[in-house]
């Protein structure tokens, strides 16, 4: 998992009313969708392209969409709201997602693992997280038994799904 520094991120908010584009354009949703086809080429063509979700955001309005898009930064407004990952596993298993998935807003070393889990790679923490701590966190557990959005369920040598009681 990548953690970001704020200080060094490239990524920047970026209005498409606004001429010049960062190199890296983080927009809201909302913007995205409201710009044509070719609106959207001339922005891709100046920039990298990210959106920044509100974790209320209904993924299904960006599905077309997603094969333009590096970044998607989804937001933990409270460390006890878990929607956003949700989102990333939906975007990781049903919608294919292949580009960044950034945690930021109200990110917590404890939320690391359960994150990476359901398909991030990159975390921006909280201002009061220590990102030592972080690194640590993530090296706790080395295998899991359970699949997740990265690593799908692998059968053990020699044996079939029947053997496990698993439905083939």
């Amino acid at each position: 998992m990548k953690f970001i520094d704020p200080s060094r991120d490239p990524w920047r908010a970026h209005e498409p009313a606004h001429p010049a584009a960062p190199t890296h354009a983080l927009l809201a949703p909302r913007d995205w969708l409201d710009l044509d086809g070719v609106g959207r080429e001339r922005l891709a063509r100046s920039s990298r392209v990210g959106l920044l979700l509100p974790n209320d955001f209904e993924l299904e309005a960006l599905a077309p969409a997603l094969h333009g898009l590096s970044l998607l930064a989804l937001q933990f407004p409270k460390w006890t709201d878990g929607r956003a990952y949700t989102q990333a596993r939906l975007l990781r298993l049903r919608h294919r997602y292949a580009g960044e998935l950034r945690a930021t807003g109200q990110v917590l070393v404890d939320m690391l693992l359960p994150l990476a889990r359901s398909g991030f790679d990159a975390a921006q923490l909280r201002e009061d997280q220590d990102p030592l701590a972080a690194r640590r966190a993530l090296e706790f557990f080395p295998g899991h038994y359970q699949a997740d959005a990265r690593q799908p369920l692998q059968r053990p040598a020699g044996l079939g799904w029947a053997a496990l009681g698993v439905a083939a």
